[in-house]
């Protein structure tokens, strides 16, 4: 599988996963209701399920790759969605994220 693909792979899931705990979020703490509620539950298994298209085999190595990702994924969506600004170390903590998501899942491994 191409990086270009893997990478892909990775922010379809973000866009489910973080998408769906905002729904979730949405529903309860801004009482707009079940409808919200189930909308982030169905997008949070799709989560699941893309995160399965990942061509290592290893799930805890996908999930802990996979973690970089949300962390600067959130820091996005909350900025589009709810408008909020990350300071410089919010943006320096999301970068190294993403390089030790890039270390985990990228590295040459040798087999």
């Amino acid at each position: 599988m191409t990086v270009a693909r893997s990478a892909a792979l990775f922010l379809v899931a973000a866009l489910l996963e973080i998408g769906g705990a905002w729904l979730v979020w949405q529903g309860v703490r801004e009482h707009k209701g079940w409808a919200w509620i189930g909308a982030g539950v169905l997008a949070l298994g799709l989560y699941g399920v893309v995160a399965t298209f990942q061509s290592d085999e290893n799930f805890g190595r996908i999930l802990a790759a996979y973690g970089g990702v949300f962390v600067a994924g959130s820091l996005a969506w909350g900025m589009v969605a709810d408008g909020y600004r990350p300071d410089r170390w919010d943006v320096v903590g999301a970068l190294i994220c993403l390089a030790g998501m890039a270390v985990i899942m990228y590295a040459p491994r040798g087999h």
